[in-house]
């Protein structure tokens, strides 16, 4: 299949969009790309009537392969397993001007309920939400029957209800978190609990790399003691910054010269409901 510079810079975030919201991972994801267009450069010209279609349904096929392959893989990780964060102004192969990425279905609370879906559930709600395409391509492209698609993605609708509540309002959560930052350094216990959801729990993604909490955080007292603690041992190189996340602000954290780890939050009725500190170097960009 021949695909020309244009339609190859139409296609990858495309496939970006889908590989990573299935995945949850940006290494994996561009692997998959990649091998994504190596196949389809060895495909018969004739063979083929949509390339959109058929470079999705390859996509979706090797996301779908490594997903039940990596179960096993998955079910041995230490601790919690956050999605890996996606700070677009590293993804150098992207203008990000360009990407289609919607910041709905893209924050890590979304993404950590993703994996409460078996593999053929988070296809289908994706090719059907994110891509918006009709049952009948999303049947050719997993090879079920529509009328399974359709009960496939209500399913999924179900399971994936309770990320729905969440905030994206950037400005407002930003707001938000100036004001736990400013609190936390000060110490002012009324404005950090006008802030934190009283059960706000804390998952640490170390991944058997670094030292973290092996089980997730829970209620106020809790939590504020896990991160005050991690501040007391900082060295004096120590410095932070708010950065968009996956389309929402986040605090990446520096340390000895280098990222140390990245906090985001699920904030929901102008409370932050859920922290996630992913500090596993692996899924940590290089500064």
């Amino acid at each position: 299949m021949q695909i020309t510079t244009e339609e190859y810079q139409l296609f990858r975030p495309l496939l970006f969009s889908l590989g990573y919201r299935m995945l949850g991972s940006v290494a994996e994801t561009e692997d998959l790309i990649q091998e994504t267009f190596l196949k389809a450069y060895q495909l018969r010209e004739d063979t083929i009537q949509n390339k959109k279609a058929y470079l999705c349904k390859m996509m979706t096929n090797l996301c779908l392969d490594l997903l039940k392959s990596a179960r096993y893989k998955r079910e041995q990780y230490v601790g919690p397993w956050n999605p890996e964060p996606l700070l677009l102004e590293k993804l150098h192969a992207f203008d990000p001007s360009e990407m289609i990425i919607q910041k709905e279905g893209l924050s890590i609370a979304y993404l950590r309920m993703m994996e409460h879906l078996t593999p053929d559930e988070r296809a289908v709600l994706l090719l059907r939400e994110a891509l918006d395409l009709p049952y009948s391509e999303i049947a050719a492209i997993i090879e079920k029957k529509e009328e399974n698609c359709r009960k496939v993605f209500s399913r999924a609708k179900k399971k994936i209800a309770l990320a729905e509540g969440e905030s994206l309002n950037y400005e407002k959560n930003k707001s938000m978190i100036t004001r736990f930052i400013q609190a936390f350094q000060t110490q002012n216990m009324d404005d950090l609990l006008d802030l934190l959801s009283e059960n706000v729990t804390l998952y640490s993604d170390g991944g058997g790399k670094v030292h973290a909490a092996i089980h997730p955080i829970v209620s106020v007292p809790k939590v504020l003691a896990l991160l005050y603690g991690v501040i007391k041992k900082a060295p004096d190189d120590f410095y932070f910054e708010v950065k968009s996340v996956n389309c929402q602000p986040a605090i990446i954290i520096y340390m000895n010269g280098k990222l140390q780890s990245i906090l985001s939050f699920d904030i929901r009725k102008e409370k932050i409901n859920e922290i996630y500190i992913t500090m596993n170097p692996q899924k940590l960009p290089i500064a």
